[in-house]
């Protein structure tokens, strides 16, 4: 006849164990504790009569035996020593507990095992033991975990130096926020662009570091907090803690945990201070009012331009080596619709027939030799601007048809690849080939020809342009006596005669270098003959100079004269309009008397 008791057994993470029980049975009472205990560690219950009444799962593990070979054998069979008999007794009898026990265990097989152990007394009410509880541990396990700890450990830590390496190495400003926008990271080039140390803002709003008008007012962050999507090149003005406005380009992006839940956002930035500054530089430059030219027939080339520029018709533009054909295709690049992709340009003569296609198109790794790597081909860079194809007349037949079929599909493939590529650029092509005779050659396609003739833009020679030649000179001296710091003034009768009788074949690129190896060459106020290159003195012999007035004088003089006429005195337009400094027209009017 059994009486029924409650039974409780309580494991402490120090691995000593004080179980209170209130047995019916001493065997089902213990093995029913034993089967409520949850724990990694070998568990063997001892009964009063130091026989083994059972042991868990993780105890047969290590012992290597199965219940039914060790129950009810004496404990010193698997735990051997006197002195943890010692220990076992005075559990037994005394009720006193012991714990990290470096003691051993004999497995079925008859092996010896290192063990930490810890022993517990096992109480029938408040003071009657009725066992022991023997808790152990392998040794050699905890070694290796604690090994495998300390090496995932040293990675753990070695990954995040490299997080951390890279995260502040890397040139865009970084930092992160969580749901309630205070920031929570914050790396080296952030502290750059906004002067602010990272411990002044960890913690703190976005907006309340970033200052922006956009900051609280429907920004990219709150549309990737809103909608967990990526947003890309939004453009912003932020203030620094210097209280400076600096314009910066964002992507941000949603934060997720290792359980897919969105805890914030992460934000790239740069300063694109320097690009604003170039592109408003770049443009200023190229504007059509800036290119060197106030002859009728210019005139009518950049009103042609200013028509077509907004538009995607293709442009072919033709003229002599040195008319300037590259600069009017970046001038019509940037007052277009394109303005802010790329403009990329190929001189077509520069590359031999078997590299020209993989230069216009791509190539994969392997299509020819020395195609060790991939490459991209100029259409691709050139994606959301314009392709500007120099010396387009030199281009082989069989590159030719190729590229007909690129402008007719507006797909490509890169050389040996399979995949189509969709073009996304304008086409802009020159040369300096009569291409209508070239097609009667047989040296150019003529249906290829008629696809780049959308629109032709003609620059003529220097020399069917004298009307512009004045300007010209004016805009390279004010060039280089800045560059060269020199103070010249103008040339001799005789130099402005070579000017005007020269046929400059190379046209304006020969004229700026010539005046270029002038200036290098001048040690005076005024650009002598003896300055002059031998090809542009051999025609001295046909240069006659009227002793009683000077060409460039009075063509300069009569020139100064109708611009003040036409700006009614403004000496500030008549300057701009000469593409010289206000001091200078002063000088020269002061010259002329026309003060």
């Amino acid at each position: 006849m059994y009486c029924k008791i409650t039974i409780y057994c309580v494991v402490i993470a120090n691995l000593q164990t004080i179980a209170i029980l209130n047995m019916k049975d001493e065997k089902r009472t213990i093995d029913s504790s034993i089967e409520k205990l949850i724990t990694p560690d070998g568990q063997i219950v001892i009964g009063k009569n130091g026989k083994i009444v059972s042991f868990n799962e993780a105890a047969e593990r290590l012992l290597e035996a199965e219940d039914e070979e060790l129950a009810g054998n004496d404990f010193s069979s698997v735990i051997p020593g006197s002195e943890i008999e010692s220990i076992i007794n005075d559990a037994l009898f005394h009720g006193i507990s012991y714990s990290n026990l470096n003691t051993e265990i004999v497995t079925g097989r008859g092996e010896t095992k290192g063990v930490l152990a810890s022993v517990s007394p096992v109480f029938k009410g408040k003071k009657d033991i009725v066992g022991v509880l023997y808790i152990f541990r392998d040794t050699s396990e905890i070694l290796k975990l604690a090994e495998e700890l300390t090496t995932k450990t040293t990675e753990l830590m070695d990954e995040r130096n490299k997080l951390d390496s890279i995260f502040n190495s890397n040139i865009e400003g970084t930092f992160t926020i969580d749901n309630d926008w205070n920031i929570t990271s914050f790396n080296l080039s952030a502290e750059k662009i906004t002067g602010y140390k990272k411990d002044e803002v960890i913690g703190k709003k976005c907006r309340d570091v970033f200052r922006s008008s956009k900051c609280g007012n429907g920004c990219h962050m709150e549309q990737t907090m809103k909608d967990g999507t990526a947003m890309m090149d939004n453009e912003l003005v932020i203030t620094t803690s210097s209280g400076s406005r600096v314009p910066i380009r964002v992507n941000s992006a949603v934060l997720r945990n290792n359980r897919g839940q969105n805890v914030g956002a992460v934000e790239n930035f740069i300063d694109i201070s320097e690009i604003k500054n170039l592109t408003e530089h770049v443009s200023e430059k190229y504007r059509f009012g800036n290119i060197i030219g106030r002859s009728k027939k210019m005139e009518q080339i950049f009103d042609l331009c200013k028509s077509v520029a907004p538009t995607e018709s293709t442009i072919l533009i033709t003229g002599e080596s040195g008319t300037g054909k590259e600069l009017l295709a970046r001038a019509i690049h940037l007052n277009s619709d394109r303005k802010n992709g790329p403009f990329v340009a190929v001189n077509c003569s520069a590359f031999a027939e078997t590299l020209i296609e993989s230069e216009l198109f791509g190539h994969e790794k392997g299509a020819f030799t020395g195609a060790v790597k991939e490459k991209a081909g100029r259409f691709e860079m050139a994606k959301g601007g314009t392709l500007f194809l120099d010396e387009t007349g030199d281009i082989s037949l069989s590159v030719q048809t190729k590229l007909l079929r690129v402008l007719e599909t507006k797909v490509f493939e890169r050389v040996g690849g399979n995949d189509s590529i969709k073009m996304n650029a304008r086409i802009i092509t020159a040369t300096n080939k009569n291409l209508e005779e070239e097609i009667i050659k047989g040296n150019f396609r003529a249906d290829l020809f008629y696809r780049i003739n959308v629109i032709n833009i003609h620059l003529p020679p220097l020399r069917e342009r004298p009307d512009d030649m004045l300007y010209l000179v004016n805009h390279f001296i004010e060039k280089y006596n800045s560059r060269f710091s020199k103070s010249i003034e103008g040339m001799s009768t005789v130099v402005w005669k070579y000017f005007q009788s020269y046929s400059w074949p190379g046209n304006i690129r020969e004229l700026e270098n010539v005046l270029e190896r002038c200036f290098i060459l001048s040690r005076g106020k005024t650009i002598e003959e003896e300055h002059l290159p031998e090809r542009i003195r051999e025609k001295r012999e046909s240069v006659r100079v009227v002793s009683n007035g000077s060409p460039l004088v009075n063509a300069e003089k009569e020139t100064i004269l109708n611009t003040l006429e036409k700006y009614n005195g403004s000496r500030k337009l008549t300057a701009g309009e000469l593409r010289m400094d206000v001091s200078t027209l002063w000088r020269k009017m002061k010259k002329y008397g026309l003060l």
